[in-house]
């Protein structure tokens, strides 16, 4: 299992390709691997997964879902919905994502990958300084979830 840290930015190219960070390639568990790039249900991002990744998270929200009514028909449509695979070339570690997704989390010319453990994020630079949460709006918001004081984290 891969565990995506950091954060590297990284320029579209003439053909709309992008270099995807080494650091993050040399964290991947399949070095390489194909990536599921979707978009993000809650916010202007991308997400990519390492298929094993996928796999999980598709199984598991498989599983939550009936699939034999409408409503649970129209979840899993709308889960499978502006995703796609990509590979990061042998080369020179370049990655094409579909141009509709990145036009989708309004992308220029810059993004920002995140690595966020299981996955990685992909932000138009110019959206992912405006979309973090002021930290002591965090602060309170992860002693709500967690239930612990924030001493130090």
């Amino acid at each position: 299992m891969a565990a995506f840290i950091g954060e590297y930015t990284s320029k579209l190219d003439d053909r709309g390709r992008l270099i995807f960070p080494s650091e993050l390639r040399a964290q991947a568990a399949d070095k390489g691997g194909s990536y599921v790039v979707r978009k993000n249900v809650f916010n202007a991002s991308l997400e990519l997964y390492t298929m094993e990744e996928w796999d999980k998270l598709s199984a598991q929200v498989k599983s939550r879902i009936n699939l034999l009514t409408q409503a649970g028909n129209e979840v899993w449509e709308g889960f499978n919905r502006n995703r796609a695979i990509v590979t990061p070339d042998e080369k020179m570690s370049r990655i094409t994502i579909p141009k509709h997704l990145l036009e989708k989390i309004g992308v220029q010319k810059e993004v920002i990958f995140v690595g966020q453990d299981f996955k990685i994020q992909v932000w138009a630079k110019e959206n992912w300084m405006a979309a973090a949460m002021p930290e002591k709006e965090f602060a309170v918001l992860f002693e709500k979830l967690l239930g612990q004081p924030t001493n130090g984290l």
